[in-house]
C-alpha cells in the first residue's frame, strides 16, 4: 500500500540532512519526528528549517498558511543516549541521517526495529556504506534501502533510492513513488560503493588532483578550464573547498578501499595533508585557496590550449567512470546521465557527452593515457571498446 500524504515520517538524525529531509516531508504535508542524541543539534535544526521555510514563504514559493502549518507539523524529540526512540513508534517510515559509521547505524537500525511496527519501512540516507550490511542488523532486512539525498536536501533534485540485496521490490517501489510525490528526481542505483554520483564524480576531484601534483597546471588555471571551457559551475579545487577535505576525502578513500584498492579510486596525498594541517576549504578559511579576510585570489593562466587540454583529460575520465557504471549495471544509462544533470550539476549528461564528442575520441585519448602512464588507473572501460568496435552509441 501506498504511503499516505497524512503518514508520520521519522529521521533519526538533526543535522543539515536529517532536518533537511524533515523540511520536504513536512512541507509535502506529513507530520514529521525528528529524533537525536543533542539538544543543540535539535535547537539548530529546528532554526534552520524554520528560517528556510520563511525565505520560500517570503520569495513566494510557497504560501504563508502552507509554511506555518509545515513548521507546526515537525516535532523535535530529544533522545538522550541514544534512547527514546519510541518517538518513532508510529512512523510509516523512518530515514536515518546519523554520522557515516557503520556500527553506529547497525545499532540504530536494530534499536529502530524494536519500536516500530512490523509494516514500517527503514531508510538509511548513508552516501557510501554498504546498505546490505546496515539491513544485516534487522530480522527484517526486506523493508530496509537506500534513500540518498543530495545536500541541501530541499534544494538538490536528486534522490538515489538504492535497495539492498533483500530489499523488498514492492517496498522499493512504494519509497520511490513517496519521494517522486515530494516533487524530487529519483534514480535507482545499485548497491555498490559511491552508488551512482559519489562513484562517477570520483575522477572530477581526483584527475584534477593529479594534474596539479604533476605540475601541468595550479588550481586556479585547472578550475578556470572547467569553469570557462568545459561549462561546469565550479572547477574541482573550488568544489573541494566547499564541501570540506575531511568530508571529500573520506568519501574518496571509503569508495578506493571498498573496490578493493582499484587505482582508479586512489586518495590524493596533497589532499590528506590539507586535511591532516586542518586546512578543510572555506569552513576553516583555508583550503586550496585561502578565505582569510584580506587574501589575494591567484589568477589562473587564461591559455585556451592548455584549458582545452585539462578539460579533455578531466572528461574523459568521467564518460569512462560513466560507461563503466553502466557495464557493472549501478544503473541504466538513462539514470546514470539523470543522476549526474540532478546531483551534481554537470552541463550535460556524460554519456550523452561520450556521444557528442565521439566515444572512439574517448578511447583514443584513454589510451593514450593508459600507455604513458602505464597505470591501470587510466584502462578504459570494456564497454568503451564494444560500443567502439560496433560503431554503437548510447543516445
Amino acid at each position: 500500500m501506498p504511503i499516505t500524504r497524512g503518514a508520520r515520517i521519522g529521521i533519526v538524525g538533526a543535522g543539515a540532512m536529517g532536518s533537511g529531509i524533515a523540511q520536504i516531508a513536512a512541507t509535502a504535508g506529513h507530520p514529521v519526528v525528528v529524533v537525536d542524541t543533542s539538544t543543540e543539534a535539535l535547537a539548530r535544526g529546528k532554526s534552520g528549517v524554520d528560517r528556510a521555510i520563511q525565505r520560500d514563504v517570503e520569495k513566494k514559493r510557497l504560501e504563508s498558511i502552507a509554511g506555518t502549518a509545515a513548521i507546526a507539523r515537525i516535532d523535535w524529540h530529544h533522545a538522550p543516549s541514544g534512547a527514546g526512540l519510541d518517538a518513532v513508534a508510529g512512523c510509516a517510515l523512518v530515514i536515518e541521517a546519523v554520522v557515516e559509521v557503520l556500527g553506529i547505524k547497525r545499532d540504530l537500525f536494530a534499536g529502530l526495529e524494536r519500536v516500530v511496527p512490523a509494516e514500517c519501512i527503514l531508510a538509511t540516507n548513508t552516501s557510501s556504506l554498504p546498505v546490505a550490511a546496515i539491513a544485516a542488523a534487522c530480522a527484517r532486512p526486506e523493508r530496509v534501502l537506500g534513500v540518498h539525498f543530495f545536500n541541501p536536501a530541499p534544494v538538490m533534485a536528486l534522490v538515489e533510492i538504492i535497495p539492498a540485496l533483500g530489499t523488498s521490490p514492492e517496498i522499493t517501489a512504494e519509497v520511490r513513488a513517496l519521494v517522486d510525490g515530494w516533487g524530487k528526481t529519483t534514480v535507482l542505483a545499485s548497491d555498490t560503493p559511491g552508488f551512482i554520483v559519489n562513484r562517477i564524480a570520483r575522477p572530477f576531484y581526483g584527475e584534477g588532483l593529479r594534474l596539479n601534483d604533476e605540475g601541468v597546471a595550479d588550481v586556479a588555471t585547472i578550475d578556470w578550464a572547467m569553469r570557462e571551457i568545459g561549462g561546469f559551475r565550479m572547477g574541482p579545487f573550488e568544489l573541494m573547498d566547499l564541501i570540506g577535505h575531511d568530508v571529500n576525502f573520506a568519501v574518496t578513500r571509503s569508495i578506493f578501499e571498498a573496490f578493493f584498492y582499484d587505482p582508479r579510486y586512489k586518495p590524493s596525498i596533497t589532499q590528506q595533508r590539507l586535511v591532516d594541517a586542518g586546512m578543510l576549504g572555506r569552513k576553516t578559511g583555508r583550503g586550496f585557496y585561502d578565505y582569510r579576510e584580506g587574501a589575494a585570489r591567484p589568477k589562473p593562466r587564461e591559455d585556451r590550449e592548455l584549458g582545452g587540454q585539462i578539460f579533455e583529460r578531466i572528461l574523459v575520465m568521467l564518460i569512462n567512470e560513466a560507461v563503466d557504471a553502466v557495464l557493472w549495471r549501478v544503473a541504466s544509462p538513462a539514470d546514470v546521465d539523470l543522476a549526474v544533470l540532478k546531483g551534481v550539476n554537470y552541463p550535460k549528461g556524460l554519456l550523452a557527452w561520450g556521444d557528442d564528442m565521439g566515444l572512439d575520441r574517448v578511447l583514443t585519448r584513454l589510451t593514450a593515457l593508459e600507455q604513458e602512464y602505464g597505470e591501470d588507473r587510466y584502462r578504459p572501460s570494456a564497454l568503451l571498446k564494444r560500443m567502439v568496435r560496433e560503431g554503437r552509441r548510447f543516445t
